[in-house]
Order: structure tokens, then C-alpha cells, then sequence
């Protein structure tokens, strides 16, 4: 399968916002990060065979910091966009 280029915009809540912060700023150097009441909300650009490997990447690392972590998250790549509530695909649709 070949390497995709995702754009990112995702909503994270965690009950260690800290150690979160530091995660997402390591694992994703050049996107941005909001903070937006209890939650984070991320834009950035990942490269990978599939939304949904990149998903559960993310969620993963994120999840050995802190086990309560969840990701809203919509990836779009070529003119799709795909949305995960932590790891479970719930729909796609062309952009």
C-alpha cells in the first residue's frame, strides 16, 4: 500500500492534560495545539498507509500516558474525510 498524506483535526480529553500536552507536542512537532476548556484541539499533517492506522497510532500513545484519554478525530486525504471516536470508524464522506 502506498504512503498517504492526512491532514489532522482532532479533539482530545484527557484527565492529565500535562503529560498529554508533552505527548502531542513530541509526537506531532509541526501541528498546532489549542487548549480548549478540558479538552485539546489538534491540527497537524501525518503520512501513513491509512487513516486508520494513523488513528490508532495516535490513540495508543496517547492512551500509555493516560488509559481515560479519548480522540475525536477526522482525517482527510484525497478528498476524503474519515471520523473516529477513539478507535472506531464512524463514517466517511467526500470533501
Amino acid at each position: 500500500m502506498s504512503t498517504k498524506r492526512f491532514s489532522l483535526v482532532a479533539r482530545v480529553s484527557t484527565e492529565s492534560p500535562e503529560a498529554i500536552r508533552r505527548a502531542l507536542r513530541e509526537l506531532l512537532p509541526n501541528g498546532s495545539l489549542t487548549p480548549k476548556e478540558a479538552d485539546f484541539l489538534v491540527r497537524a499533517t501525518m503520512s501513513g498507509e491509512s487513516a486508520r492506522d494513523l488513528n490508532r497510532a495516535l490513540l495508543s500513545a496517547l492512551r500509555r500516558l493516560e488509559r481515560r484519554t479519548r480522540l475525536r478525530a477526522e482525517w482527510t486525504s484525497g478528498g476524503t474525510t474519515e471520523r473516529f471516536f477513539d478507535y472506531v470508524p464512524k463514517g466517511s464522506r467526500k470533501t
